[in-house]
């Protein structure tokens, strides 16, 4: 009897343990960034980026022409480390949105990296894509006297008085994307961290001729506002469809201003030009919009082709859905360049104007491999499920 309830005892314990690995696992895989920050944001050692990023040739230019330089080139050593933790600096990470598995990975590795650098972090800010609210979201910031801001900019004209007036105050800035009309690298910001956009759109465009039989009838769905990267994006899938595939026509193009308004000018697209055989659009949000539109019109064999790794546009990828591929960035060693950077301020290290990493091609052959690369994580059990 004594043998008994002690084997159903060792069981439960078993059972429990099992259950609270599973839990565990769940867990890095939704929240993002465990797994990558032990490969390579370890406690000790110089910090880098992440040396299994490809060595992929960068189209895209900085908004200035400024030719890219790869991230993978950036590095901070123990000793320049150490010299940063000593000084006990401040930063505040001031963002154009939040809340996708983009931005979540983004964030998360600005927020490691600083934690490795012993720089503290004093807010994290979503303006919501107005440009505002990013304005007050800056003044608000700068009150709590960072030493170090990075930043993507709504609006590069109307932001760009804010952030001038963090350069009188002393702030070091890191732009992500795109930076603040009239600011000049070297003197008044440090550097940009940005994807290829530009490659990102041109995979778009092969991914989409390659899915639409190199021929038939496409429209885009681009963002509508001074954003330099989200331009990039379709500029280049509009010009790679027209330079390399002259049996696809460009019929339709329709901007939006809100990333949630994707479904309304696909809508109609879709209406205008029922014969349309493919949309493209300029990342995975406004591109989930599409995917409705194309739901309700019954068009199931519309061709979706977007930028950035989001779960939704992964499961459709992995399930032979409306989204057949997309371009992607790096999220994740874009934020630890970002924060490296930051360090190469603080240190007066020369730092390149325009920093980039490759555009990754992401189709259901290699979505989950991809996932992988993209966040450090395994793909979650819903993009897993799809492609199964």
């Amino acid at each position: 009897m004594k043998k008994n309830l002690l084997l159903s005892v060792l069981l439960i314990l078993l059972f429990s343990v099992i259950i609270g690995c599973g839990n565990k696992e769940e867990a890095q895989t939704t929240e993002g960034s465990t797994e990558k920050n032990e490969n390579y944001l370890s406690e000790s050692g110089p910090l880098t980026i992440n040396p299994e990023i490809p060595d992929i040739e960068v189209l895209d230019k900085g908004p200035n022409g400024e030719q890219a330089v790869s991230a993978k080139s950036l590095q901070l050593t123990e000793e320049e480390l150490q010299k940063i933790k000593d000084g006990n600096y401040k930063a505040a990470i001031v963002m154009h949105y939040s809340g996708t598995d983009y931005m979540n990975a983004a964030v998360g590795a600005m927020q490691d990296t600083f934690e490795k650098m012993g720089i503290e972090v004093v807010a994290v800010t979503d303006a919501q894509f107005k440009a505002e609210k990013q304005v007050n979201d800056i003044e608000t910031v700068l009150a709590k006297d960072p030493d170090i801001m990075i930043s993507v900019p709504v609006d590069a004209v109307s932001t760009a008085p804010a952030y001038k007036k963090a350069v009188e105050q002393g702030v070091k800035l890191v732009f992500m994307d795109g930076a603040a009309e009239g600011l000049e690298a070297g003197k008044d910001y440090i550097s940009i961290v940005s994807g290829d956009n530009y490659g990102n759109g041109a995979l778009a465009a092969d991914i989409m001729a390659e899915k639409i039989g190199g021929k038939g009838k496409v429209g885009i769905v681009y963002h509508d506002v001074n954003f330099f990267v989200t331009k990039n994006r379709s500029d280049a899938f509009e010009a790679t469809i027209k330079e390399k595939y002259p049996d696809i026509e460009i019929v339709a193009q329709g901007g939006i201003t809100d990333p949630n308004k994707g479904e309304e000018v696909a809508s109609a697209m879709l209406t205008r030009n029922p014969d349309i055989d493919g949309i493209f659009a300029p990342w995975d949000v406004p591109a989930e919009g599409v995917m409705a539109a194309a739901r309700t019109a019954g068009r199931d064999d519309l061709v979706v082709t977007t930028v950035d790794l989001g779960t939704n546009v992964a499961i459709s990828i992995a399930s032979d859905g409306i989204v057949q591929g997309l371009g992607a960035q790096l999220p994740y060693d874009q934020g630890v360049a970002q924060g490296i950077l930051s360090g190469y301020a603080i240190l007066g290290k020369e730092a390149p104007p325009y920093v980039a990493s490759p555009a990754i091609e992401v189709t259901k052959e290699n979505v989950l491999d991809a996932w992988k690369l993209i966040y450090g994580v395994e793909a979650p059990s819903t993009v897993k499920d799809a492609w199964k």
